[in-house]
């Protein structure tokens, strides 16, 4: 068979072509935005875990072979330091976020999921280790999708209706998520700055694009920002889409790990963020659930 006649997935190029839905969002807000706290300490791999092996993304390049004290305790550092930092900084604003969580971290940490719900945030599951799905085969899958659930609803008492899976899914993640019925979304798509629905198994299933580029998760790839840079690059993409927003209104993700923007270095830039987002006038910020569930009503999906 020729390259030309090679069989092509059903990837969508097309989206909204250029003529988005108006969603209305609350106040006549430009923006909706999205706070997305990743809580994935402990349920990183760790030789001292008793996995094979170690987690290799985080601040220092070092990747040993053996049981690794010193990883470990930079995962450490965002629940024992920077978890009460966030979420006091997050208090003084008056906001609400996602907080994106893996069932094993929930499980090591279930004072601090609970501690999320007190404030008002929302408790989505994240997965039930900090790991790709892209090698898993459907029963496995099904399986770390329920006990997920399951985890994360033990402790916070409620349900989370939304799902993102570390980087890349498997070919069966998003059928799965709708056959167990509780979801309102996934975030497992970073394709547009705007909310859409999927066929999903013969529903209309909704997504809720995520995004990498307004995200401390920069701070670990060679260190490419610094407290500054990460502010001023999200600031400036808050402000190109409000003035989108004047005809186009739009979503806005930004993705924060406690052990990158908790540090005490880093944290001026979310503070300086919020102060921003929050005085401009122009800014929903609401949990994914809630901008999920606004989504569904003013923009239904078809039949």
């Amino acid at each position: 068979m020729s390259e030309a006649n090679q069989p092509v997935s059903q990837r969508d190029f097309v989206g909204y072509r250029g003529k988005p839905p108006n969603p209305h969002w609350p106040n006549g807000a430009r923006v909706a935005v999205s706070l997305v706290v990743n809580f994935e300490e402990g349920s990183e791999l760790s030789i001292n875990d008793g996995d094979a092996g170690n987690e290799a993304i985080y601040e220092v390049v070092h990747k040993l072979d053996g049981p690794d004290s010193c990883i470990d305790s930079h995962f450490e550092y965002g629940t024992r330091a920077a978890w009460w930092r966030i979420m006091d900084l997050f208090d003084a604003y008056g906001v609400k976020a996602t907080v994106s969580s893996c069932g094993r971290a929930v499980e090591r940490s279930p004072d601090l999921a609970r501690d999320a719900i007190a404030r008002g945030h929302e408790a989505s599951a994240h997965g039930w280790r900090w790991q790709s799905h892209a090698e898993r085969n459907e029963a496995s899958e099904r399986a770390v999708i329920g006990t997920t659930v399951a985890g994360v609803e033990r402790v916070t008492g409620q349900r989370p209706v939304g799902w993102h899976t570390r980087s890349a899914t498997s070919q069966n993640t998003r059928r799965l998520l709708v056959e167990d019925g509780g979801f309102l979304y996934d975030s497992d798509a970073y394709n547009d700055d705007l909310p859409y629905y999927m066929d999903v198994a013969g529903k209309q299933h909704l997504v809720l694009p995520y995004a990498f580029d307004t995200n401390d998760m920069q701070y670990y790839n060679a260190s490419r920002f610094n407290g500054a840079d990460f502010a001023d690059y999200v600031i400036d993409a808050f402000e190109r889409r409000k003035r989108e927003g004047e005809t186009a209104p739009k979503m806005m993700s930004i993705g924060l790990h406690l052990r990158m923007i908790g540090r005490p270095g880093r944290i001026g830039a979310l503070e300086r963020i919020l102060s921003h987002i929050t005085g401009s006038g122009a800014a929903w910020i609401a949990p994914r659930a809630a901008i999920a569930q606004h989504w569904m009503t003013a923009v239904p999906a078809k039949a």
